[in-house]
């Protein structure tokens, strides 16, 4: 397997034109972009995988539908479409979709897309060197998982978020019948 190179950003997310070989470390002024994709059922389930019981981080842990690091030359969104289609074999058009939530951390950036989709586990195909099965998940049957400590220890609420913004893109403050008068 040939080593992944990353495009090294800066603190405000631009490119610096410097690229970075996965094992290797660098300095804290440097940052890379992770993507995750979730696939929301019509019926409000979400699309979850178990990681691979080879895989170094969560091994045999559930998690969101798909995601991994942005490689060298990759928008976020070419990101997504290749990490849904490499884990799963489901190809989307994400080319004019804005992450539904971009979260910063110590080392990078990590992007949240949300997806709606009917889509037949049967036709899915998995890559076996990451996904060990894939399921539909209930928001409640993901909040047990992440009781047992059988999901990925994303923070506090933020799965719990994820469901609350699969199809909005109408921002932070709650529009229309969903408002509050102040």
């Amino acid at each position: 397997m040939a080593d992944e190179i990353w495009d090294v950003y800066d603190v405000n997310r631009r490119r610096t034109g410097k690229t970075v070989i996965r094992e290797q470390s660098w300095g804290f002024e440097k940052y890379h972009l992770i993507v995750h994709v979730c696939v929301f059922h019509p019926d409000g389930r979400m699309l979850i995988q178990k990681r691979a019981h080879e895989k170094k981080a969560w091994p045999d842990l559930w998690e969101v539908s798909a995601g991994g690091s942005a490689l060298a030359g990759e928008d976020s969104w070419q990101a997504a479409e290749r990490e849904v289609f490499e884990e799963l074999g489901l190809k989307l058009n994400l080319k004019d979709v804005r992450p539904h939530l971009s979260v910063n951390y110590e080392r990078g950036f990590d992007d949240f897309y949300c997806v709606i989709r009917d889509v037949d586990l049967n036709q899915l195909v998995l890559q076996k060197e990451e996904v060990a099965e894939v399921r539909w998940a209930t928001h409640q049957e993901v909040q047990q998982m992440e009781r047992e400590h059988t999901f990925v220890p994303y923070f506090s609420g933020l799965i719990d978020f994820l469901w609350q913004i699969r199809d909005n893109y109408d921002g932070a403050i709650c529009q229309g019948s969903r408002a509050t008068e102040v």
